[in-house]
């Protein structure tokens, strides 16, 4: 006698290959050599969902674990991750003794954050551990080289008061996607004059890290002790112009996909979705997606976002609404909770998050990135 599945059918969800995450950090620990990789896992792992993409990343071998937000860090500490974390993105104010006391390594970008930390070490009674930022070309965080001395004078001072330990220095390239452009060249000279001033005042960093997805793939004079993909550990090739991700060794781990909500008929020439953007050329079968600009899909993708239905490839029929939005499938057979794939690896005729970048004018990050919380997240293959 059968029994009833427990298993939610969802409207819509984004489907998470835990196998493909593990897969991509032992190609990119290959691609590392001898440095080591963190496996960066900020804005919800891209999107990915943060704990089980920080699980599978150490369960493939990444020493280190990277967030942008403290809170990020915090709650991976909360779930009972023990390795290595560095959290980057600090405000005044933030929690440090909470960070200090969870043994969190933080990013420092002027000397104001260093005071700051140094005060909450002295609160959580243990020296802090810094990474000092040096801004080697990029222009947004990190100490301007005409700073950085000053930067790294206030680290040693507090290092020799046992205040915090200097464990970092780091930089982020500007050409991020293009690693073979002459400003990379640049900023790998500027960050190792950077690294031998820290070294002239005394200090001794662990690792120095400065290569992301596409240097760790493409750069080795880059790679130092540590490198720091992010976009690739999730399949994803951060050139997918020049590099498609299966070149690199890399799958895709996230699917999108959704169920018809609604089928009906509708005669030539009838406007579809808001504005009338689209109209039926001819009496055809139009097919209502449950997904819209509030769950991430971008409202760009009206008239041109791709999509596989009824057993090929479509594009999105008018604008793309909040909450859903239209496909016109003409007379193909079609049922109320038929499936919808948006993108998935592309190893058929589904799209791929690159093929929905390049429809919408944008990189493959945001696609995965934007896609909203009201969209379950589903998590295969979670046993490494």
């Amino acid at each position: 006698m059968g029994g009833t599945s427990t298993h939610p059918v969802h409207r819509a969800e984004a489907v998470v290959d835990l196998a493909a995450i593990r897969a991509n950090v032992a190609t990119l620990r290959r691609a590392a050599g001898r440095a080591e990789v963190l496996a960066v896992v900020k804005a919800d792992a891209y999107g990915h969902g943060l704990l089980p993409a920080a699980r599978a990343a150490r369960d493939a071998g990444a020493a280190w674990l990277g967030t942008a937000l403290l809170e990020e860090a915090l709650a991976l500490r909360a779930a009972g991750d023990g390795g290595r974390l560095l959290a980057w993105m600090l405000d005044p104010g933030d929690p440090f003794a909470e960070a200090v006391a969870a043994d969190i390594d933080l990013s420092v970008s002027a000397p104001w954050a260093v005071e700051e930390i140094a005060a909450a070490a002295r609160t959580a009674g243990r020296p802090a551990r810094l990474h000092l930022k040096v801004d080697t070309g990029l222009g947004r965080a990190g100490a301007p080289v005409h700073d950085w001395p000053a930067l790294v004078e206030r680290a040693a001072k507090a290092q020799a008061d046992g205040e915090v330990v200097v464990s970092g220095v780091w930089s982020h390239l500007a050409y991020a996607d293009a690693p073979g452009h002459p400003t990379t060249d640049a900023q790998i000279e500027a960050f190792r004059e950077a690294v031998a001033l820290a070294e002239a005042e005394g200090l001794r960093p662990e690792v120095r890290h400065l290569a992301n997805s596409a240097a760790t793939l493409t750069r080795p004079d880059a790679h130092f002790d540590l490198v720091r993909p992010g976009i690739a550990v999730y399949g994803l090739s951060p050139m997918p112009d020049d590099h498609p991700a299966d070149t690199l060794g890399l799958r895709p781990a996230m699917t999108l996909r959704a169920r018809i909500a609604l089928v009906k008929r509708l005669p030539p020439g009838h406007g579809v979705s808001y504005l009338h953007r689209y109209r039926t050329t001819r009496e055809t079968t139009t097919a209502l997606v449950p997904l819209g600009y509030a769950d991430g899909i971008p409202r760009n993708a009206t008239n041109v976002g791709p999509v596989l239905a009824a057993g090929a490839r479509r594009t999105i029929a008018g604008t793309v609404c909040m909450d859903q939005f239209v496909l016109d499938l003409g007379d193909d057979p079609v049922s109320v909770g038929d499936e919808v794939v948006l993108f998935g690896p592309g190893d058929g005729v589904e799209p791929s998050a690159d093929d929905w970048a390049r429809a919408t004018g944008t990189i493959s990050y945001e696609i995965v990135t934007r896609i909203g919380p009201r969209v379950p997240r589903v998590h295969l293959g979670g046993s490494a």
